[in-house]
């Protein structure tokens, strides 16, 4: 069974990398077009969250399965609340966003055609989800952090 998940994350995040590049959207000026709605702006964005948004749908009405076909179980969010670490991670992900051009899928895919902003992007996201690993647990000690399953 891993071996077949293993086959399956790799032909998706293919699949996923292949669509970004078609798109353009590994281009971070780009996407800073689709973000400057005072300027020049860019909507190409909008059809490629669309194309995702339709994927996604199709994919939460397949929950409908008792199980995933590779897995014992869905694994799906537990917390629903719109909390402080909600809001400020979502603020920091969207002001990183627009100053790099970059969001974690599109940066790890630009390394493969040598994009050097995407490698910096890359090293330093990983450096703050090292430090955010370290920090938190013991910045909030009440929350415990949950890991996914390898």
């Amino acid at each position: 069974m891993i071996v077949l998940r293993t086959i399956a994350a790799l032909i998706c995040g293919s699949l996923f990398g292949l669509g970004l590049s078609i798109s353009g959207m590994l281009d971070p000026d780009r996407v800073r077009g689709f973000l400057n709605v005072t300027g020049a702006w860019d909507p190409s964005l909008i059809f490629v969250l669309a194309g995702g948004v339709i994927v996604a749908t199709i994919g939460y009405r397949l929950l409908r399965l008792p199980r995933p076909l590779l897995d014992r179980r869905f694994d799906l969010p537990t917390k629903t609340a719109i909390d402080a670490p909600l809001l400020l991670g979502s603020a920091v992900f969207g002001i990183g966003w627009g100053i790099a051009g970059f969001c974690p899928g599109p940066a790890i895919a630009s390394l493969t055609i040598g994009i050097a902003p995407a490698f910096l992007f890359v090293v330093t996201m990983l450096v703050g989800m090292i430090a955010h690993d370290h920090l938190i647990p013991r910045l909030f000690p009440t929350e415990p952090m949950k890991r996914a399953r390898p």
